[in-house]
């Protein structure tokens, strides 16, 4: 059973509502059945405690990163732990459906390896945000939302000298700015918010949006598009891959569309 998305959602030649094969998805990112899962099973040493002692150690700008709420340098071990089983498998896993949705004139700029791993790792900065503010059951203040939004600027700075490729690490820094250089942390003018990174962004957020949260419930398939379909409308998403992640989430099996 697809996902009926409203007219509203249309966007210029985009109509949501369309069959697209459901075999398709039977085949992984790279057409390589054993990388479904991703790059996981490679990524996973990045975010052991032992790593991110070594990380922490090795670059002297984390500290000052977070040297005005958790000087202690205190680790986020199990937040950390189960974001990875949860937020960052399924932003993978979207990522995988959009990319997969887009035109094949597209895809060839795709880089699915870069998307890959910074899908699994982009929220590992989190590790250094205090519980009190990543646990908030309620809306943060100013002061709390400038620690949040440390997090990517962390993750890049964890990562940065793991032997991790540039284009992976700047997808994980930037992976809530947009075209319109809007979101965060701050880019120069010649920023480039390029597929990959918008694939990127699209997949986080839409799994963000349809999960539980401390301080929210799952919000339903429509909703999360609609608020999604915002961003098209404001310039900071493009319009392909918004329609890809609609095409995406139409074909998902009933069961998964009903647990969003």
């Amino acid at each position: 059973m697809g996902l009926e998305i409203s007219k509203a959602l249309g966007v210029g030649a985009i109509q949501p509502n369309f069959n697209i094969n459901g075999n398709k998805f039977n085949t992984s990112f790279r057409n390589n059945p054993a990388a479904d899962k991703f790059e996981c099973r490679s990524s996973i040493k990045y975010t052991t405690q032992t790593a991110i002692e070594k990380m922490v150690a090795t670059n002297p700008k984390i500290k000052q990163i977070v040297k005005d709420f958790n000087p202690d340098m205190n680790l986020n071990i199990n937040e950390l732990n189960k974001l990875l089983k949860t937020h960052a498998v399924d932003t993978q896993t979207i990522a995988k459906g959009i990319y997969e949705n887009l035109p094949f004139s597209l895809r060839y700029k795709v880089n699915t390896t870069a998307i890959d791993e910074a899908a699994f790792l982009h929220d590992i900065g989190k590790v250094l945000i205090p519980s009190e503010v990543l646990n908030k059951p309620g809306k943060l203040n100013n002061i709390e939302e400038q620690i949040m939004h440390k997090h990517s600027e962390l993750s890049y700075e964890l990562l940065k000298n793991a032997g991790i490729n540039e284009t992976t690490l700047n997808l994980i820094r930037n992976h809530h700015q947009n075209p319109k250089k809007t979101g965060y942390p701050w880019v120069s003018n010649d920023f480039n918010a390029d597929l990959n990174l918008q694939i990127l962004s699209a997949a986080d957020k839409y799994s963000a949006l349809t999960e539980n949260r401390v301080y929210k419930k799952a919000m339903p398939a429509e909703r999360a598009l609609t608020i999604i379909y915002q961003d098209v409308k404001e310039g900071k998403l493009h319009p392909f891959v918004f329609k890809a992640l609609v095409n995406y989430q139409k074909n998902l099996p009933a069961e998964k569309i009903s647990a969003c």
